[in-house]
């Protein structure tokens, strides 16, 4: 597989995740507004084994926090509950988990991988 495409579903897959991760019905406070750094990586699947990106939240709506071209949706709910979705083209991830005031972690899952994420605020 090209590693480009690789390399492009590894973050489609990882920003998914987070987004589903960060994505619920209600926002939260601003609390866990500002840049945080997410460590993606791969347990199931052919997609690269690790990966970070950026990540910004503002007043709870998680979106795009880095340069690569990712539609990234995804809400943080006031208890830190969070839920992403990440899409490249035709390619879609979605992750859940929970951030406290400085860190987060949860699961993710898409494109054909799956695996863990990790996240610590970065401002």
């Amino acid at each position: 597989m090209n590693p480009l495409r690789i390399r492009a579903r590894l973050c489609v897959g990882a920003f998914v995740a987070v987004a589903t991760a960060l994505s619920t019905p209600s926002l939260s406070a601003p609390r866990y507004d500002g840049v945080w750094s997410v460590s993606l990586v791969t347990k199931k699947g052919d997609c690269i084994a690790s990966y970070r990106y950026p990540i910004q939240i503002t007043h709870g709506v998680v979106a795009n926090g880095g340069t690569l071209v990712l539609d990234v949706h995804g809400k943080v709910a006031a208890d830190g509950a969070v839920t992403v979705l990440v899409s490249h083209g035709d390619t879609r991830a979605a992750g859940a988990g929970r951030l406290s005031a400085s860190a987060g972690s949860g699961s993710w899952r898409g494109g054909g991988c799956s695996g863990s994420w990790t996240a610590e605020r970065r401002s």
